[in-house]
């Protein structure tokens, strides 16, 4: 539950982001008041566009309800960098453990996209200002991600990635929902002793992700995992290292 100041509030609408200073909303201009988005996120966000899909999360042809989660950047402009200004982090929710669907795991704010949202990016920002309070003007959208598939709940997620150009005081809205807010660091995700294998009830072993008092597993550990090795700030770790879930 962290941030330099309160949220101002805005509308929960934006579009893809072409270059600096073209406006995210039409007819609104682009946020004036802090950082642009640094260069290694839009070479992520490339790579990232274009990154394989692990068959086991492939969408199948038909079903699954669609929706979306904001992958949201702050901080440090060139990094990882040596120091604390220039190591940017991520913004993570831990559902709440008395929701029907992902009980107490954390997450990326998202959800479901509705009939009224204009696509994933405005599902992602909408959910986000829900959930936690995110100031959807103060956020450069910089790209989506393929659409990938959690079998085991039947989302099929867009991963949009975004600039948290203006970083503002977040905390739940909802917390029959979400019941807390966290930014990890990238070098806190990077550290090796940080990171874990998880085996789940079903035997499947995977990414995760000890920090902050969480263990982040599942679908997020594993997006976390590939943009940490597509930007290059993956560091050689154990994965032998596995506990149950």
């Amino acid at each position: 539950m962290t941030g330099p100041g309160p949220c101002d509030g805005g509308p929960p609408a934006a579009s893809q982001l072409p270059a600096p200073g073209v406006p995210l909303i039409p007819g609104v201009p682009p946020v004036a008041d802090g950082p642009p988005v640094p260069g290694w996120l839009r070479e992520l966000a490339d790579a990232a566009s274009k990154m394989e899909i692990n068959p086991a999360v492939q969408p199948p042809a038909h079903g699954g309800r669609a929706s979306a989660v904001l992958v949201l950047f702050a901080g440090g402009a060139a990094g990882v960098g040596a120091s604390e200004q220039n190591d940017p982090d991520l913004l993570f929710i831990q559902r709440s453990a008395d929701l029907r669907l992902h009980a107490g795991q954390p997450a990326f704010p998202g959800g479901a996209i509705d009939a009224d949202d204009d696509g994933p990016v405005a599902a992602a920002l909408r959910e986000a200002a829900e959930e936690v309070g995110v100031d959807p003007t103060g956020v450069d959208v910089v790209g989506t991600l393929p659409e990938l598939f959690i079998p085991r709940t039947g989302f099929r997620v867009v991963p949009v990635l975004a600039w948290w150009r203006r970083p503002c005081e977040v905390a739940p809205v909802d917390p029959a929902e979400v019941a807390a807010v966290e930014r990890v660091s990238v070098s806190e995700l990077a550290d090796p002793e940080t990171r874990v294998m998880v085996r789940g009830p079903a035997g499947f072993v995977s990414p995760a992700f000890r920090v902050k008092g969480m263990l982040i597993w599942g679908f997020t550990a594993v997006l976390v995992d590939r943009l940490l090795a597509l930007a290059g700030w993956e560091r050689p770790w154990d994965t032998g290292k596995v506990i149950d879930l």
